[in-house]
């Protein structure tokens, strides 16, 4: 099966061994993973601001750029969820419409193609910690994946996964949020980090880069002493 890694701007800036521990898992899987190196960022920032005509001309490079992939596959629900969302952006524009809905059809998030796709719910990992999961909005409300990172979680050998207080709660993120509401997204990112000391978890795991950028700042300005750790990277830990 041939995928074609979306790499995201957070995981190709900051997260880098996110995206490497993506394609080892995938080929561990047995896919043949390409990088379309013409791709870019999706324009979730600009069309979440209200940009939607800058959107559009990025939006069409990046339908151009994976218009020969098989399948695209992103360690980031909230990345995904916004090439899904490119045909509405264009819905006055036919041609471009179908085309974006194409691409839309065959974008999954991370652990969506591995359960939804490839079938599998166990990745022979093996992490003797005890963890909590960290629900991002984007991934769970827009894209609708909720499920498959806990039947991938619950089959990692050793791993213990602590229940979330108020794990539907926003971690105070949200893109351009956390810029222009500072104080708000603070407090939001503060009450976060109390309720997953309060599980008591040594990692906190999480499904999107923004979000563990966002929390794992707090925790590591507050001295906390939790790692944070994407899911690729928990998925892709060597049995022992």
């Amino acid at each position: 099966m041939k995928v074609s890694l979306f790499i995201t701007c957070l995981a190709d800036i900051f997260y880098s061994n996110v995206g490497k521990h993506t394609v080892e898992l995938l080929e561990k899987l047995g896919c043949e993973v390409d990088f379309p190196e013409q791709q870019t960022c999706c324009g979730q920032p600009a069309y979440n601001s209200g940009y939607h005509k800058e959107t559009k001309e990025v939006a069409k490079h990046m339908i151009r750029s994976f218009e020969k992939s098989d399948y695209v596959v992103g360690p980031s629900g909230s990345c995904i969820a916004m090439l899904r969302e490119y045909g509405h952006l264009f819905e006055n524009e036919p041609e471009w419409k179908q085309r974006a809905l194409q691409l839309a059809s065959k974008s999954y998030e991370l652990t969506q193609f591995i359960v939804e796709v490839l079938n599998v719910e166990k990745v022979n990992a093996s992490l003797p910690v005890c963890a909590t999961y960290h629900k991002s909005c984007h991934m769970t409300r827009l894209l609708g994946v909720e499920d498959a990172p806990a039947k991938l979680l619950d089959n990692v050998e050793g791993l213990q996964v602590k229940p979330l207080p108020n794990s539907q709660n926003c971690c105070g993120f949200g893109g351009t949020f956390s810029v222009k509401m500072v104080p708000i997204s603070e407090q939001m990112v503060d009450e976060k980090v109390q309720h997953i000391e309060e599980t008591g978890a040594e990692v906190l795991i999480g499904a999107d880069c923004g979000c563990l950028m966002n929390i794992g700042g707090r925790i590591n300005r507050k001295g906390k002493q939790i790692k944070v750790m994407h899911i690729a990277e928990v998925l892709n830990s060597e049995v022992k």
